[in-house]
């Protein structure tokens, strides 16, 4: 089954951007589903184990290396956001 994510991270700091091209760089380590940047959001989509268990890594991820942060997410099951490649 498919699974898109439209993920949002809101860092509680000051100088919040880099946590977020942290974090947008750590999701881009997956080769294994397709990952966009849009200036509001990051769309993850693919397989929906892959796009979980990308999610749940980056989350830990952030929680090891950022202070604290909100994380907005929507997810679309059964749907592709992104054109294939």
């Amino acid at each position: 089954m498919q699974l898109t994510i439209e993920l949002t991270m809101y860092p509680f700091q000051q100088d919040y951007l880099p946590p977020i091209k942290a974090l947008i760089a750590q999701l881009n380590t997956h080769s294994d589903i397709q990952i966009q940047t849009f200036p509001t959001a990051t769309i993850l989509t693919g397989e929906h184990s892959q796009v979980m268990q990308a999610l749940d890594q980056a989350l830990r991820w952030s929680t090891k290396h950022t202070d604290r942060a909100v994380f907005i997410a929507k997810l679309l099951p059964n749907y592709q956001a992104l054109p294939p490649t």
